[in-house]
């Protein structure tokens, strides 16, 4: 029985640029997410899945540019979940257990897709999690506006989206962010003997605890997704961020150098 599978995130062709991977979530690998996750809710056999990746610089990096920027800038008035969101409510409503074993860069997207899991730890000294879609004119639209404040509060949530900078696992911890930071050597055997753990245990008490908190806490989420990605729709529209967003692609954006360290924020043109 796979009772706790580690899932491998592979590195798609179009994070592969400028000397390395990225684990970029462009179209390919959110696809590969949406297919994994309509056969996981399906195996009865899964009762806890664990997600790492096999980069050790990159757990997920944001969503591509290239896509974002190839959406339409006309938005509908009605609203509809994009892509990732629906991923991540899949996750979360799923009757098993997700778990996201971090030990890179977890920026946008990549966030996103931790966030939406039902637990996330991750190596200290070595991930790094962040949201630099507003520096670009962008707004989160992959659950990261609703998940964010639901974890630490309204000004820890605003803090890191409008600050656009990168949070250490320490302190992604201390934000609730994660649930705990690790020392590197000690990660995978922590979450490995409590995926197995919870894995012993009746698989419908697995998934009715699971229900009730989402029921009691999390009941609201579906309609702030919604906002989100109508809010998201009407940022990707903006002149400004189409204009940003060629910016940010010349100056390094979704290259492995670019991506590590994100010194192509600083090379944007000052906003008047």
């Amino acid at each position: 029985m796979r009772s706790t599978p580690s899932l491998w995130l592979p590195a798609t062709p179009s994070g592969a640029r400028s000397g390395g991977s990225a684990n970029l979530l462009d179209e390919a690998l959110s696809q590969e997410f949406d297919r994994l996750g309509r056969e996981l809710e399906a195996d009865e056999s899964v009762r806890v899945v664990v997600f790492q990746s096999a980069l050790p610089d990159f757990f997920v990096a944001h969503s591509g540019l290239g896509r974002v920027g190839s959406a339409s800038k006309r938005v509908s008035n009605t609203r509809s979940f994009r892509l990732t969101q629906t991923i991540g409510e899949r996750f979360r409503n799923m009757p098993k257990v997700s778990i996201a074993k971090i030990e890179g860069r977890a920026r946008g997207g990549g966030s996103e897709i931790a966030l939406a899991m039902d637990m996330r730890f991750a190596a200290v000294g070595k991930a790094i999690f962040g949201h630099p879609e507003v520096a670009i004119g962008l707004v989160p639209g992959g659950g990261a506006t609703q998940r964010l404040p639901r974890l630490m509060g309204r000004g820890r949530a605003l803090e890191v989206l409008l600050g656009c900078d990168d949070i250490p696992a320490e302190l992604a911890e201390r934000y609730g962010y994660i649930n705990r930071a690790l020392p590197a050597d000690e990660l995978t055997p922590f979450v490995e003997k409590l995926a197995h753990r919870i894995a012993s245990f009746p698989v419908h008490a697995i998934a009715h605890a699971k229900a009730s908190v989402d029921t009691g806490a999390f009941n609201s989420i579906p309609e702030g997704l919604l906002v989100e990605a109508h809010e998201s729709d009407l940022s990707v529209a903006s002149e400004v961020t189409q204009a940003r967003m060629k910016e940010a692609l010349k100056a390094g954006d979704e290259t492995y150098e670019g991506e590590l360290e994100m010194a192509y924020l600083s090379k944007l043109s000052p906003m008047e």
